[in-house]
Parts: C-alpha cells; structure tokens; sequence
C-alpha cells in the first residue's frame, strides 16, 4: 500500500485512471487543486504527478497542465527517408559550428559553419510523434542519390523531452540518417529522435 503522501496521490490518479473517472486526454487539475483535493502539500502534489508524467502515464510539458496519457500507437519504421504523411508541429531553423561528431558525419572541418532545421512531426490527432534535426554545409542540397541510417537507443534531453511532451530520461530511438551524393561524399545528416513506447524500428 502507498505509505508516502507523493505514493497515495499517484495512487489516486491511477485509480481515476482506472474507473474512467479520468479518461485519455483528461486534463487533470492544477498541482494546487490536487493538493486541496487529496490533502496533500502542493510539493507532494507535484512529486506524484511527476512520477506517473516519468512513467509515461501523463503527458505534457512543465508549463502546461498535464492530461492522462492515450495508449501509445506503436508503429513500425522502415524507410528513415520516406516523406512524413501527416502534419508538422513547430520547427525552427539556425546556424552553429560543426561539432566534432557533425564534422565526422558531414565530412567537414570542425568548426565549419552548419545550418540546421528541427521539425516536429505529428500524428493524425496532432500529437507529436517524433523529431527531426538535420544539417548541412553550404547549399541545402535539393536531390541526393541515396540515403543510408543506423539506430543507437539515446535518452530524451530536457529539450526533446518537452517538444515531445514527455519526461526527459525517456528512451528514444535515434536514427542517424546520411543522404549520398552520387559520389558518395554526404548532401546532409539528420538525427531522428522517436519515443522508444511509440516506435519500433526495423532498417534494412
């Protein structure tokens, strides 16, 4: 049985959860609200809501209020390169110098000056589904003769975390992807980011 005050209000949460008291898509109350509701400190409050956002059971980020979690649909991803077929979230574009890493990839000077975009990709229901930042030297490269990837598991950063709406620690998948020149030498890389509980990944 839940000892702790943090315990008994993700205790009671779930239970909500559970009788469809609170059904996906719920927006719970205020940390504030809760805490008058269940008698608890709003510190406690918000640990217990931060436990079940960590175990994927809520979502939202920091400065929204948080709803219940839909079941994840888990899709399959085969082809890194294929076009996305739904809506895109908010992006953003810059420039920054190659890391070493970047370097390596793109086949540059460290240090070289890069452009990058982010791209939020969204399901069907407007929810965000994954991220994609690529980058490149010079000329955005408009054709490219093939592409090539590798997965790596990768934990979300703070940043990834809340354009995902989830908790950063989260496992994603990271999808290092290259399109080719013909002659073999990198147009652009971009890493995707996708919630290992939404995505399974299968490349050739």
């Amino acid at each position: 049985m839940p000892t702790s005050p943090y315990q008994r209000v993700a205790a009671e949460i779930r239970r909500r959860i559970a009788v469809g008291d609170w059904p996906p898509g719920h927006q719970l109350p205020s940390q504030a609200a809760l805490a008058i509701d269940l008698g608890v400190s709003i510190a406690e409050a918000r640990r217990g809501m931060a436990v079940l956002r960590q175990a994927g059971e809520l979502e939202g980020t920091p400065r929204t209020r948080l709803r219940v979690a839909h079941p994840p649909a888990v899709r399959t991803l085969l082809d890194p390169d294929a076009p996305w077929p739904y809506a895109k979230g908010d992006g953003a574009i810059g420039t920054c110098r190659a890391s070493s890493d970047l370097a390596d990839r793109l086949d540059v000077r460290r240090g070289t000056l890069l452009s990058w975009e982010l791209v939020e990709c969204l399901d069907p229901d407007l929810r965000p589904s994954h991220l994609v930042t690529t980058w490149w030297a010079g000329a955005r490269p408009t054709s490219w003769d093939r592409s090539v990837a590798e997965a790596r598991l990768h934990q979300l950063t703070a940043h990834e975390a809340e354009r995902l709406g989830l908790a950063a620690g989260l496992y994603a998948w990271c999808i290092m992807r290259t399109r080719l020149r013909p002659d073999g030498t990198p147009a652009e890389v971009a890493d995707l980011v996708l919630p290992a509980d939404r995505w399974r990944v299968r490349l050739a």
